[in-house]
């Protein structure tokens, strides 16, 4: 692997590490199996690596990325979608928005994650995501209104991803409470807490700052398609 800040490049160091078992590919490119994560990576962006990503893939195939840098993809490749996030990083304990009573998610509450995602849109999620641990729900009425749990795990860093709010619930500070509550355990388990949000989501950024996130740096997130023929 090359030398660079595993924050850098997130995906790679997660597959590549604490995240071996959920990896498919080798020293050029790596993807997380597709039922669980729809994130692949690859170390350093040459022709060799870019090749072994669309063998790995498939040919037309959708993936995302997120490095920092410029992604640029061979002319074959098709860019879908994406732009610019920031990287935050909490570095101590997080401030309560609101107390909330959430509890752990499990197989048993897939299809309600699957219906809020789709409501919400908080990012990438496919029915094994729950898979990569620390989701927490926050339940009204019996009905999930909040949710927040883990994505790339890295040695040091865990990712919290999937923050998102039923539409009939919002400005409850559901949202917030949910995200200090996953960042918890993971400070509980010695690792500390990142997560990313688009460099528009204002928000959402404000949100995290008052938690006590600080941003780290800007990432470049991509939605590519694969070639057609390898």
């Amino acid at each position: 692997m090359a030398s660079m800040d595993p924050l850098d490049n997130p995906t790679w160091y997660a597959l590549a590490s604490r995240h071996a078992a959920f990896a498919e590919g080798d020293g050029l490119a790596r993807r997380y199996r597709p039922e669980v994560s729809v994130f692949a990576a690859i170390d350093e962006p040459t022709p060799q690596a870019w090749a072994a990503l669309a063998a790995l893939v498939g040919p037309e195939a959708d993936l995302v990325m997120n490095r920092l840098g410029p992604l640029e993809p061979p002319a074959q490749w098709t860019l879908r979608g994406g732009g610019h996030g920031f990287q935050m990083v909490l570095d101590r304990e997080p401030d309560d928005i609101t107390d909330l009573n959430a509890r752990a998610l499990t197989d048993d509450d897939v299809d309600e994650m699957m219906a809020l995602v789709q409501l919400a849109e908080p990012g990438p999620f496919r029915r094994r995501t729950i898979d990569l641990g620390g989701y927490l729900g926050f339940f009204e009425d019996g009905r999930l209104l909040a949710m927040a749990g883990q994505r790339v795990g890295l040695d040091d860093h865990t990712e919290i991803s999937a923050v998102c709010t039923h539409p009939d619930a919002r400005r409850r500070g559901l949202g917030g409470a949910v995200t200090a509550a996953v960042a918890r355990n993971i400070r509980a388990e010695g690792r500390t807490p990142i997560l990313h949000v688009a460099q528009d989501n204002v928000g959402a950024k404000r949100v995290y700052e008052r938690l006590g996130f600080t941003t780290r740096t800007m990432l470049t997130f991509a939605v590519l398609r694969t070639p057609s023929e390898p």
